[in-house]
């Protein structure tokens, strides 16, 4: 049994591996084709680094299409040449001889699960920083105009940035008591730098401003100046503005510059959260009912793509047994298939969103299909 293991496992690996590299490649070119009109004059080197950055995310996608195209062919050559056959006359059942599909399929998918909650998140954003600072050098230029949150009730705004300074113009920083709303803290500064976590300004004045205070004034008389003082300076308790205008603030933000280019630069953020992150929305008090719910359904994707790798050697399994008799229709076979899970694995993304009570079903709908579909078809088989 342990050669037959060895047969089934040597006719596996290489489909496999031809797979993943053939799919990696096209998602691979597809993102250099979109992105290339923005990337003249750029070393290639600093090409091949954003590639490789992409490669976690892009394996997690690439993964079950792979699974899907090394059962087919395998099994599919395996049948045709009715060695399949000659093994199950011999005593060996169907299941036995699956059993090495199955663990490569487990393999994968605790590869994926690793890649989709733990190291794609980070590569993720590495990738957007990489883009929007080295290749195209835009670097916050994305971020003119937008009012963006960088955690811990602080936000960011500004009117122009030059790239090639990498300066910040016109710049305004604002930060909310979450437990007062209408007291918060605003600074203007005419120019500003963001590394890492933290925001570097100059020409600032900071204001300390409580909007409650304010709307007392209207009921101060006018004949009480006094009065009418002390009630602005209620309105504005802590105002400063330094002698020199060269003079420094350094902010500490809760988002680095390339989780704040990840989340705001393009007009779909890079998925950057993880295992850590997503877990911590889950559990964590004071988070907003909206927050908690998108973690729920993200949590639940990137666990739902990777077991994808164990249901498709299921599903697979008895259209390889049917149709897998030439390698051309061994990978038309193989595109159906995860073409038509892709397919319905967005579906059940769709339906998630609409059933707040109980998105699990959604995400997982693919995968509950796939499997039932794919016993079902094996019985019949």
């Amino acid at each position: 049994m342990t050669r037959l293991s060895r047969y089934v496992t040597a006719e596996l690996l290489p489909p496999l591996l031809a797979g993943t590299l053939l799919f990696t490649a096209i998602l691979s070119f597809g993102y250099f084709f979109i992105s290339s009109q923005w990337l003249a004059g750029v070393p290639v080197g600093l090409i091949a680094q954003w590639i490789g950055y992409q490669l976690p995310d892009t394996l997690v996608k690439v993964f079950p299409m792979a699974i899907v195209l090394m059962t087919v062919v395998a099994f599919g050559r395996m049948n045709t040449e009715r060695e399949l056959v000659a093994v199950q006359s011999g005593g060996v059942s169907m299941g036995r001889v699956t059993r090495p599909a199955l663990l490569i399929g487990l393999l994968v998918t605790a590869l994926s699960l690793w890649l989709s909650l733990w190291i794609a998140p980070k590569a993720n954003v590495e990738t957007r920083g990489l883009y929007w600072d080295a290749l195209t050098g835009a670097g916050l230029s994305q971020l003119v105009g937008k009012t963006v949150d960088l955690g811990g009730n602080l936000t960011l705004a500004m009117q122009g940035y030059d790239a090639q300074k990498g300066e910040m113009q016109g710049v305004r920083v604002e930060k909310w008591q979450p437990d007062n709303p209408k007291r918060g803290t605003l600074i203007f500064a005419d120019s500003g730098s963001f590394q890492n976590n933290q925001l570097s300004l100059r020409g600032y004045s900071i204001y300390t401003v409580d909007y409650a205070e304010a709307a007392r004034l209207s009921q101060i008389p006018e004949s009480d100046p006094v009065a009418f003082r002390a009630a602005v300076q209620g309105v504005f308790p802590s105002v400063v503005v330094p002698e020199k205008t060269t003079d420094a603030l350094n902010v500490d933000t809760g988002l680095s510059r390339k989780e704040t280019l990840a989340k705001y630069a393009d007009a779909i953020g890079a998925d950057a959260e993880g295992w850590p992150e997503l877990i911590t929305k889950l559990t964590a008090p004071n988070v907003k009912a909206a927050e908690r719910a998108a973690a729920r359904v993200n949590l639940n994707r990137k666990m739902a793509l990777p077991f994808a790798n164990l249901v498709l050697v299921l599903a697979a399994l008895p259209f390889a047994l049917r149709f897998g008799r030439s390698l051309g229709v061994s990978l038309g076979v193989a595109l159906v298939i995860a073409v038509a899970y892709y397919l319905l694995f967005s579906v059940g993304l769709t339906l998630a969103n609409l059933m707040p009570t109980f998105p699990e079903f959604g995400v997982w709908l693919a995968n509950i299909v796939f499997a039932l579909g794919g016993l079902w078809l094996l019985r019949r088989a």
